[in-house]
């Protein structure tokens, strides 16, 4: 079973910046793709960005495309979620999250293993 902490989540204002990790731990990541959730009060959790095992597939809601990165260090088995221009409605608590397969996914069905998420708030 795959264990993930996710950490960097925190207060900032609109149009800064912010990284987020996730580590795993009991099982390496590099046969799962994987991806970064977010939920903010009253809505649905939404994909924000997600990333194949080889990572040479990655795909981005629209509301991100241009802002965010994710990228994944294998080595280090750790994937990252680095976001620019952050704006209020990117306010919502992050999660990391690991596909059952290698392949990336855009469900949260497809995605067996959660962390405990990160709360993220960007203020106006």
């Amino acid at each position: 079973q795959v264990q993930l902490v996710e950490s960097g989540g925190s207060l900032v204002q609109a149009g800064g910046s912010l990284g987020l990790s996730c580590s795993a731990s009991r099982r390496a990541l590099s046969n799962y793709a994987m991806g970064w959730f977010r939920q903010a009060p009253g809505k649905a959790r939404e994909l924000v960005a997600a990333i194949d095992w080889s990572g040479m597939n990655i795909r981005y809601v629209d509301s991100v495309k241009g802002r965010f990165t994710i990228s994944r260090d294998d080595a280090k088995n750790a994937v990252y979620l680095q976001m620019n221009s952050l704006k209020p409605e990117d306010t919502a608590v992050y999660y990391c999250a690991a596909a059952l397969t290698g392949y990336l996914g855009t469900k949260s069905s497809e995605y067996g293993y959660w962390g405990q998420g990160t709360q993220v708030t960007v203020s106006s």
